[in-house]
């Protein structure tokens, strides 16, 4: 079971810029398709981006084209969301979880879900 550690979040007006990363407890070469969801307030969670297991792939929501970008180094087990542009329904708990969500994101098919951190994005 892979454990997954998000960081990054924090409160930034309307946009603003944030960089989340997400440290796993083993490597992720190879192995692992990986997306960051998230989940506003009262919402069901969503997904946002996925990348392949060589980060040459990627997938995007459509709320979040063009905005975030998400990347990966397998060396060191750890990928990354670039969010620019943050805009109010950007808010919520962001998670890094693996699975599959190359084609479409589905929350109960990601797996080893953490603690996530917390993105607003408010004026």
């Amino acid at each position: 079971q892979v454990q997954f550690v998000e960081s990054g979040g924090g409160s930034v007006p309307p946009g603003g810029s944030l960089r989340l990363s997400c440290v796993a407890s083993e490597r992720i070469t190879h192995y692992y398709t990986i997306g960051w969801f998230r989940q506003a307030p009262g919402k069901e969670r969503e997904g946002v981006a996925c990348t392949g297991t060589n980060g040459f792939r990627a997938n995007y929501a459509d709320s979040v084209k063009g905005r975030f970008t998400i990347s990966r180094d397998n060396a060191k087990a750890t990928v990354y969301l670039q969010m620019d542009n943050l805009k109010p329904e950007d808010t919520g708990v962001y998670y890094c979880v693996w699975g599959s969500c190359m084609e479409v994101f589905i929350a109960d098919a990601m797996n080893d879900w953490g603690k996530g951190t917390l993105v607003t994005v408010s004026s």
